[in-house]
């Protein structure tokens, strides 16, 4: 499945641009205030900003082939690893929805 560069670019764009709205107090710690999973909730914020920094690699890779200084390689291989990390992530974020609505369906 070849993934066009413009979407992980946009998809890059839009992680980051979130990350950066919630530098004054993210949404992972707004959760965690309100129970006591701040583990979970820092363990969720530091998989988010790695994801970020997958992406600053591959785009910081992209730009040194576009400048004629990289490897194709390099490229593909950091665009992989991007890949592989919204990958885990959006499967994630599935599964917390899930046990949400499982846990919602729940007799009181």
């Amino acid at each position: 499945m070849a993934i066009p560069i413009n979407a992980a670019t946009a998809a890059y764009s839009n992680a980051s641009k979130l990350l950066g709205q919630t530098q004054k107090q993210p949404l992972l710690d707004q959760v965690a205030d309100l129970g006591g999973g701040q583990d979970f909730a820092k363990l969720l914020g530091q998989a988010v900003q790695g994801v970020v920094e997958t992406g600053k690699v591959a785009d910081a890779k992209a730009m040194d082939m576009v400048n004629g200084r990289g490897d194709m390689v390099d490229v593909v291989t950091a665009l992989s690893q991007t890949e592989l990390a919204m990958d885990t992530m959006v499967a994630v974020r599935d599964r917390v929805i899930s046990a949400y609505e499982e846990i919602m369906r729940m007799p009181i």
